[in-house]
C-alpha cells in the first residue's frame, strides 16, 4: 500500500501547481512520467514488473510529489518523499543502495531523502523545478524536517570524463567538510580529466540543489542502470539560501 498525505495545499489557479499523490492513480501517474524520462529518454534500465511504469519496492513506503499543468491536468514534474520513520520501517534509506552513508543517519533532527526526481522535457526551461522545490519547502515547513537529502545524477560521458569534469566544479562551489563525507560503493572510472577540460556546467536539477545551500557529500557513485553518476547532496534547513527560502517560502505561504 503507498503512503498518501493530503496536508500539502495545491496553488490551482498558476500555470504550474504543486500537490501530493493522494491515489493509487496519481501515484501511477508519477511512475509512468519516471518510465517516460529514465526508460525512453534516457535509456535506464529499469527493473519494474508494470509495463510503462517505473515501480521499485521503496514506492510504497513514501510519498510522491507531483507538478502538474493546470491546462492539461497532466503530471510533468515528480519526486518522491522518504520519511526518516518510513526509512526506519523499511530498514534503510534509498541512497544506502549507492553509498555507504556514514555519519548522515545520525545527524541530529528529522531527516527526509528525495529521489526519483524527474521534470519532463517540454518543462525543463521553464518554472517547473521551482515549482516542485517550493513543493519541498512546503512539506519541510510543515513537518519540521531539519535535513533533506537525496541522490542527484548527471551523464557520465566516454570513459565517464564529463562527470569527473562536473566533479571538479562541484568541489570547487559545494564540497561538504570531511565529518559529512560518504563513500560510493561504484566509484568513478575515472577522477582526472584534461587540463583544457577542468570542469562542467551543472544540470539544472543539480543547479538547483547548489543555489538551494546544498553540499555534495564526497565523491560520485557509477549508476550502471541509469548510466548516470550520482552524488550525495545534504541540505540542512538552517543553510536555506535566504533569497531561495523567501522565494519558496512565499509560494507556499500563498496556497
Amino acid at each position: 500500500m503507498v503512503a498518501f498525505a493530503s496536508a500539502l495545499a495545491a496553488k490551482r489557479g498558476d500555470r504550474l501547481y504543486v500537490e501530493l499523490a493522494a491515489s493509487e492513480h496519481e501515484v501511477r501517474e508519477a511512475q509512468a512520467l519516471r518510465y517516460q524520462v529514465f526508460a525512453q529518454e534516457l535509456g535506464a534500465q529499469l527493473h519494474s514488473a508494470r509495463a510503462g511504469l517505473d515501480v521499485d519496492g521503496l514506492d510504497p513506503y513514501c510519498q510522491h510529489l507531483l507538478v502538474r499543468d493546470s491546462g492539461t491536468g497532466q503530471v510533468v514534474g515528480c519526486t518522491r518523499i522518504l520519511t526518516d520513520d518510513q526509512a526506519a520501517r523499511l530498514g534503510r534509506f534509498y541512497s544506502a543502495s549507492e553509498f555507504d552513508l556514514g555519519p548522515i543517519p545520525a545527524l541530529p533532527g528529522r531527516k527526509l531523502e528525495v529521489g526519483r526526481t524527474c521534470i519532463a522535457a517540454a518543462h525543463r526551461q521553464g518554472s517547473a523545478i521551482a515549482v516542485l522545490w517550493s513543493g519541498l519547502a512546503g512539506y519541510v515547513q510543515l513537518h519540521g524536517f531539519d535535513y533533506l537529502f537525496g541522490c542527484a545524477s548527471f551523464p557520465l560521458g566516454e570513459g565517464d570524463v564529463q562527470a569527473a569534469a562536473i566533479m571538479n566544479r562541484l568541489r570547487r562551489q559545494a564540497l561538504a567538510p570531511e565529518s559529512l563525507r560518504v563513500t560510493p560503493r561504484v566509484p568513478l572510472l575515472t577522477t582526472s580529466v584534461a587540463d583544457t577540460i577542468l570542469d562542467a556546467p551543472l544540470p539544472a536539477l543539480l543547479r538547483a540543489y547548489v543555489r538551494l545551500g546544498a553540499q555534495v557529500c564526497g565523491e560520485a557513485c557509477r549508476d550502471p542502470d541509469f548510466q548516470v553518476a550520482d552524488v550525495l547532496m545534504l541540505l540542512r534547513m538552517e543553510d536555506l539560501n535566504p533569497s531561495y527560502a523567501r522565494h519558496f517560502l512565499e509560494r507556499t505561504a500563498g496556497t
